[in-house]
């Protein structure tokens, strides 16, 4: 859609508002509103100021004047506000000069996008994230100096069997049992069917929709790929919508990986091809139908595993997921139709079109933006560079034995570790000025002094339960 398209279509639908969205550093979308006559030719070549000290992570209160840039490509009517109201998503640039800001998520997206470009590797790079999700009905917490605790419920728990529901008519999926029972079981057909459509309506192209494998309305729609800046926008008009259309119902909805103990987190499997003029460039006749450019990019991303997890799985939750035994891959891995591995390579059809592989690791509390980048750019240095996999591991990795498992390295077990690693490596990042270094430090900074120092901080309610009668 052109400029002209946009202010074309805020007359003939009756816009009445104009809401400007875009990403702050650690991944929630941020906005404000204009009134729809104050949108012009003008607001897309000159954007519209705002202060940038108050959002996580980015200029310090004495450089706190900052831009957003509306993509008039972007456009869409919000299904739920009750003023006609069209969003555009935008960029953030430096005031005066309009330079692209080093930190802003989607600018970084795009540089990688026009660094795979420049390489000559391919012209299009196409993503296909699985978000999974909880419904529930209720939740609580807290923490202060002196308590500390989290209450959620779902009318789908499974530990509400002996609740008085009056009645309670049972039909509650059990542990791991989720994945995908009909109705009465499944809850929340229609309401997974109403986000559907109102995905549908704001212009996604929606392929499925399905309980998922954990009790208590876990839940997962899938979008068709797409590619990589437009899925990253994609993915966060996904979680608004899902969200809203909860909200609308009185449950809630949350992308938080782990959120119940002893069942299956919620992760994002993310699907990745490299195109170059019209053709796949994974398809071939090396293993499992992959090219030998295939392999190396996933030679790249299993090399780069261990500082791309920081990116991928940017939270202190998300370690919590990635653990034996809930389907989540730990082992650093590749194998075809293997879901125990970190990288699988699908083989649901022989087309040439559909060949790809499948990062396991990724979960959905990552800023999209700076995760499908990264993996974006370990695949480009793994062809480049030609680093190989290995050999595929056609085996559950879960079931090996002790010996054999100690020869396949595992993702990190904390955020803490996964950072250090990116501390180390992240020289691929780098390349093509995608990631700046400022970018990287101020990430590793942010998150250890936000996430992993606070919570480290803090005594956990099963510590009482383990310690207090020391």
């Amino acid at each position: 859609m052109t400029v002209q398209e946009v202010l074309e279509r805020v007359k003939q639908q009756g816009i009445q508002a104009v809401d400007m969205r875009f990403m702050d550093f650690p991944g929630l979308w941020q906005h404000f509103t204009i009134p729809a006559g104050h949108l012009d030719e003008d607001t897309f070549a000159e954007g519209l100021g705002f202060d940038g000290s108050s959002l996580r992570g980015w200029k310090g209160i004495e450089a706190s004047d900052m831009v957003v840039v509306p993509d008039p490509s972007t456009a869409f009517v919000d299904p739920f506000s009750r003023i006609p109201t069209l969003v555009l998503i935008c960029n953030i640039a430096e005031p005066k000069t309009l330079q692209p800001y080093n930190r802003d998520p989607r600018t970084i997206a795009q540089r990688a996008e026009d660094y795979l470009r420049s390489s000559g590797i391919g012209d299009d790079v196409y993503f296909g994230p699985e978000a999974e999700f909880f419904i529930f009905d209720d939740i609580r917490f807290d923490q202060n100096e002196h308590s500390g605790y989290y209450f959620l419920d779902s009318v789908e728990g499974r530990w509400n069997t002996g609740r008085d529901e009056g009645p309670n008519l049972g039909y509650k999926p059990r542990y791991k049992e989720g994945y995908f029972p009909v109705p009465p079981t499944d809850k929340f057909q229609d309401l997974r069917n109403e986000m559907m459509l109102n995905m549908i309506e704001c212009g996604l192209d929606v392929e499925c929709q399905h309980h998922e494998v954990a009790t208590a309305g876990q839940a997962e729609i899938d979008m068709r790929f797409d590619k990589m800046v437009r899925m990253a926008d994609q993915l966060m008009m996904f979680k608004y919508i899902v969200k809203n259309t909860a909200l609308q119902h009185g449950k809630t909805v949350t992308f938080m990986p782990k959120p119940i103990w002893n069942d299956n987190g919620s992760g994002m499997h993310t699907h990745v091809s490299i195109w170059k003029n019209g053709k796949n460039l994974f398809a071939g006749d090396e293993y499992a139908g992959m090219s030998e450019a295939g392999l190396f990019a996933i030679g790249g991303v299993l090399q780069h595993a261990p500082a791309l997890v920081a990116l991928t799985n940017p939270t202190t939750n998300s370690y919590k997921r990635l653990v034996p035994g809930f389907e989540a891959p730990t082992r650093l891995a590749y194998s075809s139709s293997n879901r125990s591995a970190a990288v699988r390579i699908p083989n649901y059809s022989s087309s040439p079109k559909a060949q790809r592989f499948e990062f396991r690791c990724p979960d959905p509390s990552c800023n999209p933006y700076l995760a499908f980048s990264a993996v974006l750019l370990a695949a480009i240095d793994g062809i480049k560079n030609k680093i190989h996999p290995g050999s595929p591991f056609d085996k559950n990795l879960y079931d090996l034995p002790p010996e054999e498992l100690a020869e396949v390295p595992s993702t990190p077990a904390s955020l803490e570790v996964a950072l250090d690693s990116l501390e180390r490596d992240h020289e691929f990042l780098l390349a093509g000025d995608v990631f700046s270094a400022d970018t990287i430090r101020t990430w590793i900074d942010y998150k250890r002094e936000k996430e992993v120092d606070a919570l480290r901080l803090r005594p956990h309610p099963f510590e009482f339960a383990l310690y207090y009668d020391i």
